[in-house]
This record gives structure tokens, C-alpha cells and sequence, in this order.
């Protein structure tokens, strides 16, 4: 049976929880590998696109959390819920997202492909941050970068990913996948 938005969310979503819950209160502002950012911002960046996105393209509104500056943990954890209960619930699979650059797609495949794949993405941003497992799927990061080679020029074109940064051929599938979104692995 092939998996669901809701299943990608839950493993996905899953490990970065992991990562959020094992950082150190002292490391949130520790530097995070994306540029001016700090491990605190790689949780604000997903909890305030996110919501934007879907009360813009679907209507929908998730339920807000406290700051991430007066608490990154829990400020994760009710965004994940309440992208999770949506995800879960029949009634999305029914639902339209509209946005100007990508059109209208089913609300389950605007989560899964532009949220969803940016929380296992910056999982190892949060993961280097912080001093944790910076381990990714290799399977998932195959998929990804395999759907993303063909897009390179729209992709940087977008400004959502750095340079991309040379590594061997013979790197694995994580380095060359960190490396194409503009990473340092």
C-alpha cells in the first residue's frame, strides 16, 4: 500500500521532533548552517511559513503555539499537531490548495511536497546546530534528490536554495543532497 501524506509527515516529522526535544536549552542559539540563522530559527522558519501558505492557498488556519523565543519545544510541538490532526483527517484529501506559482493541487500533495520535505530537510540543519544524529534517510534523500535535479535552475531561481556546493561523485547520497540545496556537509 503506498503511504499517505499523513504517514511521510508522521516519520518525517518524527525525527526533527526528536532533534527539537534533545537540544540543549544553552544550543538554540547556537549558528545554524543556513546563513544568519540560529538552531532556534530553523524551528521559527517552519512554524511561520507553513501557516501562511495554507491560510493563503486552502483557507486553512493551524492552531498557534507560544513564540519560538520564549519556547522553541513546545512552539514545534503544537505546530506538528495541528499539521499532523490535518493531515489525518479525510476531509483534507478532499481539499484544493491554490497559489499563484504552482496552481491547484490537492491539499495532502501541497503538504507532503513543499512542507514535508522541507522539515527533512532541515532536520540536518537543526541536527548540526544543536550536536545531534545529523543521519537522514538515505531512501528519502534519493527520492529528493533525484526529483530535484531536474529542477535545478527553477530551484535556485526561487531563492529558497543556496549555491550549490561540489562534492566527489562518489559522496553519498546525503552529502550530494545537502550539497545540491547548498549545504557545507
Amino acid at each position: 500500500m503506498a503511504r499517505t501524506a499523513a504517514d511521510e509527515h508522521r516519520t518525517v516529522a518524527r525525527v526533527f521532533t526528536d532533534r527539537v526535544r534533545g537540544t540543549d536549552p544553552a544550543a538554540w542559539d547556537n549558528p545554524a548552517p543556513c546563513e544568519g540563522w540560529a538552531a532556534r530559527d530553523v524551528v521559527r522558519h517552519l512554524v511561520e511559513w507553513f501557516p501562511a501558505f495554507l491560510k493563503a492557498g486552502a483557507g486553512v488556519e493551524l492552531p498557534k503555539g507560544p513564540s519560538v523565543d520564549d519556547d522553541p519545544v513546545a512552539a514545534w510541538a503544537m505546530h506538528h499537531d495541528g499539521v499532523q490532526a490535518l493531515l489525518d483527517d479525510p476531509a483534507t484529501a478532499h481539499k484544493l490548495l491554490s497559489n499563484p506559482h504552482i496552481g491547484e493541487i490537492p491539499l495532502d500533495q501541497a503538504v507532503d511536497r513543499f512542507y514535508t520535505t522541507d522539515v527533512f530537510l532541515h532536520t540536518w540543519d537543526l541536527a548540526r546546530a544543536t550536536g545531534q544524529d545529523e543521519h537522514l534517510d538515505p531512501a528519502k534523500c534519493a527520492q529528493l534528490l533525484d526529483g530535484m535535479l531536474p529542477l535545478d535552475d527553477v530551484l535556485r531561481a526561487s531563492g529558497q536554495y543556496g549555491p550549490r556546493v561540489e562534492v566527489p561523485e562518489t559522496a553519498d547520497v546525503q552529502t550530494r543532497l545537502l550539497a545540491f540545496i547548498g549545504r557545507k556537509p
